[in-house]
């Protein structure tokens, strides 16, 4: 099959599967099954492309052109690529997952759910092949839109508050930000096409250049930056793998994709790592803070800010959502470093982060729905209780603070070959704090479950082990084997990338 045929495979299949899991609402059996074809078939479609884009073709097809200039098509390239890959490979766990939960919990209106997920996926592979900033908001939108009935699932007062702050926060951003910053850049460049090394160099100065980055960075309301990342926690009020969604699969990794992209093929690196010549001592040689100095600022604040807020929150999925918050700004960090590791490491800190934090979120949801227990300070003793769950944390948690022999180690310290390369040395100091705040917050989740006193409701039954059961319990294992396999497999993802910085 040609290359533009899989992209066009990859894109139909979610929202054909959303259509027939709505048809086949009334026999679950079939609507679950369908779901985990369609998930495998996309997966398949996905993987196809992967040859051609690594032998340096960038397949893609334009489907409509509304104005003269502005075209909805599609292009495959690395980054998109791996992105692609994260998302629909994690979509089938998650849907073994959602299957073991949904029915163990008995929750109601499971139909809608496995349809608006599989509109998610579909609206974030949107993003991922979008070959310009137009087709990107409006998939980024639809992505939105997919996943505010699964964060209101629930329909409880605080599931509809969390989901209104969701909705509210990112439509307010996208809309008051993003768009205009978008309108801006076609005024401006004349495209809002992709391209390597960007289409705003030697067309913009460096000051309204840093205010169009800072539209950019802000209107990605799903990067969850500081101030604009109350929708995230407030999104935890929904089911566990909508968490794992929410913080793994799609949406934050839609927004930090999205920041990551628009550095690369609208900025360009070179661009943003350009000294300000309006600077004070600009004159003096290699003088001069670059563009996206202060962007750097803000993703250190907001990495260690939000680890420290996660250091005192009790309920496991509040401690894990902030958590979130602050490994999304490496990615940014990474972008804003604008040096060819920064950039790597930021990519490569996408699936990293994915495989861990995804099985961050299953652990928590197995915990809840075998032990109903949510806060870190009822878990002593739940390691001998759910020995399988609890390592399954432990491998992740690591990869997480950035440990070898586990993928996130790689991404950091790509991360911080990038911060030294910048000679942004604050960087590089804001990465080794977090990781040891990230110690603080995680580890004691890992000591309380197998070295404290197990409390007396939460003690081993008669007869041993108490697991979640195993539709829950084997994706949450399986994405932790992902943490350590993404780690042997590191130099491969850097070699994607490569071209992303000329290599």
């Amino acid at each position: 099959m040609s290359g533009p045929a899989l992209l066009a495979l990859a894109l139909a299949l979610p929202a054909l599967g959303a259509l027939g899991v709505a048809l086949l609402g009334r026999w679950p059996n079939w609507r679950e099954a369908l779901t985990l074809l369609v998930g495998a078939l996309t997966l398949l479609a996905v993987a196809g492309l992967a040859p051609q884009v690594l032998a340096g073709a960038r397949p893609g097809f334009e489907l409509a052109a509304p104005l003269p200039g502005l075209r909805l098509a599609f292009e495959v390239e690395p980054l998109g690529l791996l992105f692609g890959l994260v998302a629909s490979g994690l979509w089938i766990l998650t849907s073994f997952y959602a299957i073991g939960y949904m029915r163990g919990h008995g929750e109601s209106h499971q139909t809608r759910f496995y349809a608006c997920f599989a509109l998610a996926i579909a609206a974030a592979l949107g993003v991922a092949f979008a070959a310009n900033l137009l087709t990107l908001f409006l998939f980024y939108e639809a992505l939105t839109f997919s996943t505010f009935p699964l964060v209101a699932h629930r329909g409880s007062r605080e599931a509809l508050a969390g989901a209104r702050t969701y909705l509210g926060i990112l439509l307010s951003t996208s809309i008051g930000f993003l768009l205009f910053a978008i309108i801006w850049t076609w005024q401006v460049a004349g495209t809002l096409d992709f391209r390597p090394g960007g289409i705003l160099a030697g067309r913009m100065a460096a000051a309204p250049a840093a205010l169009l980055l800072a539209l950019y960075a802000f209107g990605v309301g799903k990067a969850a930056l500081m101030p604009f990342h109350r929708w995230l926690p407030a999104a935890m009020v929904a089911p566990a793998p909508v968490s794992a969604l929410l913080h793994a699969v799609a949406v934050v990794k839609a927004g930090v994709f999205t920041i990551l992209k628009v550095a690369v093929y609208v900025f360009g690196v070179d661009f943003l790592a350009a000294p300000d010549s309006s600077a004070p001592d600009s004159s003096a040689p290699g003088s001069g803070a670059p563009l996206s100095q202060w962007l750097l600022f803000v993703a250190a604040a907001t990495l260690l800010l939000a680890s420290l807020v996660a250091l005192t929150r009790d309920n496991l999925k509040a401690r894990l959502a902030y958590s979130t918050i602050g490994q999304l700004s490496y990615i940014v960090l990474g972008a804003a470093l604008a040096t060819g590791a920064g950039v790597i490491g930021a990519g490569m800190h996408i699936a990293m982060h994915a495989a861990g934090k995804i099985t961050l979120f299953f652990c928590a949801g197995a915990i809840d729905l075998a032990a109903h227990k949510q806060r870190v300070s009822e878990l002593n003793g739940i390691g001998r209780r759910m020995p399988f769950t609890m390592a399954a944390f432990a491998i992740a948690s690591l990869s997480i603070i950035g440990l070898p022999p586990l993928g996130g180690a790689w991404s950091k310290w790509f991360l911080a070959v990038g911060a030294v390369d910048a000679g942004q040395f604050f960087c590089l100091f804001a990465l080794m704090l977090s990781s040891l705040l990230s110690v603080g917050y995680l580890a004691p989740v890992i000591v309380r479950a197998f070295f404290a006193p197990a409390q007396a409701e939460g003690a081993a039954p008669e007869g041993g082990m108490r697991e979640a059961p195993l539709l829950c319990l084997a994706p949450l294992c399986l994405t932790a084997l992902g943490s350590i396999l993404l780690f042997v497999f590191a130099p491969r993802i850097a070699a994607l990338l490569a071209p992303l910085v000329g290599g």
